[in-house]
């Protein structure tokens, strides 16, 4: 038991209370600013490369690195050299001037050809955005999701397009193996790039890739702090400290600390604190070399929702919830936890060896703790769903244990390393203009988990009125009780040691041809050689210790064509196809795949055409996609036992998705999107499943964002604003019986500045107090945070 931390409800209110006086500090250091700074921010209407505050506005004196990635283009044909000083009418709400992040796609989002929605700084900041998960509710098609079965919950995974995503998040374009909730403290805006994209990620990204662009040093000085407080016990402090020690050196250092609790959820709570410092050196450099550290720890209490059942006389299954269930009812033990440290150390290199080459070596590596127990509570039909609805709720009583007895308490140490090196050249043969990306891409992951099992069967509890305590329970050592583990499928029986890991070896090209000043070409692929392995080992002694393997060998092509008749609009038709081995998610599910029956990777295909279109002089940006999303041999995980199978089930998403962004006016901005999915079954092992919709993947979908600022630059301004996010009701099980119905969230804000510096905001979240819900399992859902209020304070220097 040593080893397991005390369940606590502290942390971070220590760091919370020194970030809050360290941001009141600032005004006493500075109590002269110096008006002439290169940090001040430009305005509305103009943003220029001398704007220092984030990667995407970086300066002539910056990085061939940050140059290439980050700047917005007037010519997209054109390499951005050190020698370019470029002044870009826009906005910073317009997604179109915002870089994907990554040198493999050098482009900014106007001259990419395929969908890509991008949760500016701007928006953020508007919404107090403290999460991955509250960045990406901007973002149509997208859906939280949690993993099922005996590997219990997996920090943040989402579902991209109706398809897994859970091992598709990057940071500056390398992946994020990481098993936790992520913080946005140091974000600078976030983009999820639509459908396939294995040419350039790897392995995965059926429904797509979200890329998260990190704060990197800048030239100038900039000091920036906030304090937040409100409903649900919620207190947040951040800083955001930048300094230029020479002409090519800066340091950066971004720190967080958070308490609260959810709103509309009782017991649930996070503690965390992070601190991310960063150093470049080289700016105004043909070689430059940024280094940055994260690490973040969180103690919080998972939450595994409530039961979807189904009423007698009903044939649609829906959340226990909507017939009367308290929303706060929480169904866990005194033993539940969720305690997760993450170090991430990355260094990104770029040398410009020739004006037409510019080389790129991108490394991080990453170490993983984490202990996890949870309770999978159930509501079976006869203790649970038939007193309740038989006039008896008092009687109702759940059980704790989910399938198989589990999931069972377990420590997990992972560590990963990757290393992608890229280069990009721009050159002519005769009259036609070539970019050229190629590299290699090398990745391992290492993945061990202890399994610790309880004395006895955990006891149920009340549906109706619960309670955490069960009296008598103890954790114990696996060797103690090793029939007491959940008996995992496919042979591995009751076993205490879990260990996966894999290999990844990848190489990329493209080529994007310029057949005329308004036409390109891109064609382009990647292949790659996956090793894996899984062990499960120890425990029950009369089932044999487990070992498989697998490698797969991948190809993965992609074709682009890009119509671009002026700087202000490109039409473009996008093909590419995606594949996921069944062993891709090694930190992420430490069920064992499998390997005797002949599956085949999951493969994805993507047609897509689309259009973008800058408008009011770059003020606004719109964009129009409709696509087709055809899937193969499609993984499936069992509700009941967690078990992870491949099949040779055929999945088909189609749609149109629409955004528009920027500033109507001056004061005036607006960021929103629509999504229609027509998702179907199109061939399955079980005939009855052939047309139903897809679990997941609402057919509906569409957020709104919109802000108007009132008498600016005056002691009386005041900005007041709010939006929408809907999602129609989806389904969760693929013969389509189990239900979850829409959800519609009512989020304001109203801010005021106080002179050039200083700023109070109060937000507003799901201001209907409507019972919405977040995280989807195949059978339970959770309830999402009722209404809330924040109030934040915030000093920019």
């Amino acid at each position: 038991m040593s080893d397991i931390p005390a369940r606590r409800k502290i942390g971070s209110t220590g760091l919370v209370a020194g970030l809050a006086l360290a941001c009141a500090g600032i005004q006493s250091a500075h109590a002269a600013p110096d008006h002439d700074k290169t940090s001040k921010k430009p305005t509305p209407h103009k943003r220029e490369k001398t704007a220092p505050p984030s990667p995407a506005q970086t300066t002539q004196n910056e990085s061939a690195h940050a140059q290439l990635l980050n700047g917005p283009k007037l010519d997209p044909s054109k390499a951005i050299t050190n020698e370019e000083h470029l002044t870009v009418v826009g906005s910073r709400m317009n997604i179109l001037h915002e870089s994907v992040g990554l040198s493999r796609m050098p482009q900014d989002v106007m001259h990419t050809a395929q969908a890509i929605n991008v949760v500016p700084q701007a928006l953020m900041e508007q919404q107090n955005v403290k999460s991955l998960d509250e960045a990406l509710r901007n973002v149509p098609g997208i859906t939280a999701s949690v993993g099922e079965g005996e590997g219990g919950m997996s920090g943040d995974q989402f579902l991209i397009r109706g398809f897994q995503a859970q091992n598709d998040i990057y940071e500056n374009g390398l992946r994020d193996f990481g098993v936790y909730t992520r913080d946005s403290f140091y974000y600078d805006h976030v983009s999820v790039i639509k459908g396939p994209s294995s040419e350039v990620f790897g392995n995965g990204t059926t429904g797509g890739a979200i890329n998260i662009v990190t704060k990197a040093p800048h030239t100038g000085n900039s000091y920036q702090g906030s304090f937040s407080g409100g409903s649900g016990d919620y207190y947040r402090g951040t800083l955001d400290i930048n300094r230029q020690i020479s002409d090519s050196i800066a340091v950066r250092l971004s720190a967080m600390g958070n308490e609260n609790n959810a709103v509309g959820r009782n017991y649930i709570y996070s503690h965390r604190w992070g601190i991310a410092p960063s150093v470049t050196f080289g700016f105004n450099k043909k070689i430059s070399y940024t280094v940055d550290y994260f690490h973040q720890n969180d103690n919080r209490i998972p939450d595994y929702g409530v039961w979807v059942v189904q009423k007698p006389g009903t044939s649609i299954s829906k959340p226990i919830t909507e017939y009367g269930i308290n929303r706060k009812n929480w169904y866990g033990t005194t033993f539940d936890q969720d305690d997760v440290s993450t170090d991430m150390l990355s260094g990104r290199l770029t040398a410009k060896v020739a004006p037409w080459l510019t080389l790129f070596n991108d490394t991080k590596g990453g170490i993983y703790h984490r202990y996890y127990s949870a309770s999978q509570p159930n509501c079976a039909a006869k203790n649970c769903v038939t007193p309740y609805f038989s006039g008896n709720p008092s009687n109702a009583t759940t059980t704790r244990n989910g399938g198989l007895g589990g999931p069972n308490p377990y420590r997990q140490n992972d560590w990963s390393i990757q290393n992608v090196f890229s280069s990009v050249a721009h050159f002519h043969t005769g009259t036609i203009r070539h970019e050229i990306i190629g590299g290699f891409d090398i990745e391992h992951v290492e993945d061990h988990r202890k399994n610790y099992p309880y004395n006895v069967t955990r006891q149920g509890t009340s549906l109706t009125n619960p309670s955490m305590y069960v009296p008598g329970l103890e954790r114990l050592n696996c060797a103690d009780n090793p029939n007491g583990l959940a008996s995992i499928p496919n042979g591995v029986g009751r076993k205490c040691y879990k260990d996966g890991s894999a290999t990844d070896i990848g190489v990329f090209l493209s080529d994007q041809i310029w057949l005329a000043k308004w036409f390109a070409i891109k064609g382009g692929f990647r292949l790659d050689r996956w090793y894996s392995s899984y062990s499960a080992t120890g425990g029950v002694k009369t089932t044999p210790d487990t070992h498989f393997k697998q490698n797969e060998t991948t190809v993965n092509p992609t074709v682009n064509l890009m119509y671009t008749p002026n700087d202000d609009l490109m039409l473009y038709f996008n093909w590419a196809q995606s594949t996921t081995p069944t062993s891709l998610y090694v930190t992420n599910s430490n069920a064992p795949f499998t390997t005797n029956s002949g599956y085949a990777p999951e493969r994805s295909s993507l047609y897509e055409v689309g259009a973008k279109y800058n408008a009011f002089k770059g003020r606004m940006g719109f964009t129009t996609a409709l696509f087709r999303l055809e899937k193969n041999n499609s993984t499936i995980t069992d509700p009941s036992t967690g078990d992870i199978s491949a099949s040779s089930d055929k999945q088909r998403n189609q749609g149109l998705e629409l955004s528009a962004s920027g500033n109507i006016t001056s004061n005036w901005s607006i960021i929103g999107t629509y999504a229609f999915y027509d998702s179907r079954v199109t061939g399955s092992q079980t005939a009855a499943d052939v047309g139903k919709r897809i679990q997941y993947v609402p057919k509906n979908s569409a957020t709104l964002w919109s802000t108007y600022s009132i008498a600016a630059k005056t002691p009386y301004n005041l900005t007041i604003g709010g939006g929408i996010t809907w999602r129609e009701g989806v389904w969760l099980d693929a013969p389509n019986t189990a239900r979850v119905p829409a959800t519609l969230d009512f989020d304001a804000l109203i801010s005021h500045n106080f002179g050039k510096h200083w700023r109070v905001a109060m937000n507003g979240y799901n201001l209907a107090n409507r019972l919405n819900y977040s995280n989807l399992f195949q059978n339970r859902v959770t309830p999402a945070v009722g209404r809330s209020f924040l109030f934040n304070l915030s000093a920019t220097y």
